[in-house]
């Protein structure tokens, strides 16, 4: 039903006239992968590996006017088999992915509404999440102001969706958000800077049961002739949820690549992550696509080591190109950044990816090699995965 009437809300638009405004797009992006065998976290002796397939399937509908713009997504997430056959029951992940409206105020402002991503420079701490079928939005507004190569996002949420309060005993769904991102290019200097609060409440604290977490810090990119530099520099202080401080927690990054031709690319970096300590909690990336650092395998991040003894993770990388297929290896190496530098393990990424005419197929292999610490780990820790993505343009 809510499908049908979707569908008859589009149709309407369309035979009004408009199309010349509108267009609607979708996108159908299975995904199978080899779970059980390291990804995400050590598999012990005895663990069964197998075989999983999700779904993204989306329908895009945008409508742009002189004053604004509208956009609505609507997705399902789904996994082979999580529905019985005939069952008269839908799995229950359909849901509106994005709303949001695009209101120019003037010549250099605007305002954006509604369920939308966000999504700034390498988003290591605002990012979309794309990798993850479900992705990330945020519900809230963005003021935009962008003028002579110079822009500043001023953003803010409030999450109360029943009442007054907001429990959740999700570590960083947030109460309340608000940020300020500023943007300059300077030649060929790009140069960010984030300033972002988050209160988050838990009604299982007595008395005042909000905490507040400040995360701030700058982004730069930098080219030289064939040299790219990254660099990120976040700090975090305040309280986590349930009152849990944080003082000084911090991440440092820097990333060079070198474009040796036109096909190939080589990389190395280094990143620093701070742990607990005596006095703080860790640092986290929040909101960031976590799953494009530290390992394509989840071991840190995503979901997990949310407060644990920080990370160093030293990368190397090359990419090129060959008879049409653009192929990625990475390898990085973990220590503990706190709690006595503890070897964490060896990562090594392969990532294989080619365009067709009307589709892209990307597909991956990764080994994470157990450091001799870790005790009852099977010999072989590993995850592949192949993707298949389709965006239609319907209209």
């Amino acid at each position: 039903m809510k499908i049908r009437n979707l569908l008859f809300g589009i149709l309407a638009l369309v035979s009004s006239g408009v199309m010349a405004q509108f267009s609607l797009s979708g996108e159908f992006r299975p995904r199978t992968e080899w779970f059980g065998h390291g990804q995400s976290k050590t598999a012990l002796k005895g663990t069964e590996g197998y075989v999983s397939t999700s779904v993204r399937a989306a329908l895009k509908a945008k409508y742009t006017a002189e004053t604004y713009t509208v956009y609505t997504s609507f997705q399902e997430v789904f996994k082979y088999g999580d529905r019985p056959q005939i069952s008269a029951a839908n799995n229950g992940n359909f849901r509106v992915q994005e709303a949001w409206a695009d209101i120019k105020l003037g010549s250099t402002t605007r305002l954006k509404l509604g369920r939308q991503p966000l999504s700034y420079d390498d988003q290591r701490i605002l990012g979309g999440l794309g990798w993850a079928q479900q992705a990330r939005t945020h519900d809230g507004g963005v003021f935009k102001y962008k003028n002579g190569g110079y822009s500043l996002d001023l953003g803010a949420a409030l999450n109360t969706p029943n009442g007054a309060e907001y429990d959740t005993s999700a570590a960083f769904s947030y109460r309340e958000m608000a940020f300020a991102r500023a943007n300059k290019q300077y030649g060929n200097l790009n140069l960010s800077a984030l300033v972002l609060a988050n209160t988050f409440q838990d009604t299982n604290v007595a008395g005042d049961n909000k905490s507040t977490l400040l995360t701030a810090g700058v982004h730069v990119d930098y080219t030289i002739n064939a040299l790219t530099l990254t660099a990120n520099g976040f700090i975090q202080d305040g309280y986590r949820l349930g009152d849990v401080a944080v003082e000084g927690a911090f991440l440092a990054s820097l990333l060079a690549k070198y474009k040796a031709t036109e096909k190939t690319t080589f990389g190395a970096g280094y990143e620093v992550i701070s742990g607990t300590t005596d006095e703080s909690a860790a640092f986290f990336p929040l909101y960031g696509t976590n799953h494009a650092f530290n390992g394509l395998m989840d071991r840190f991040y995503v979901g997990n080591h949310a407060n644990g003894g920080g990370l160093n993770d030293l990368q190397v990388s090359a990419s090129t190109k060959v008879a049409g297929i653009g192929v990625s290896l990475t390898g990085h190496y973990f220590t503990e950044q706190s709690q006595g530098g503890d070897d964490l393990g060896t990562e090594l990424d392969l990532v294989l990816a080619k365009q067709f005419k009307e589709f892209k197929l990307v597909g991956g292999y990764s080994q994470f090699f157990e450091p001799s610490s870790v005790v009852n780990a099977k010999d072989t820790q590993n995850w592949a995965w192949l993707m298949l993505i389709i965006a239609p343009k319907f209209l």
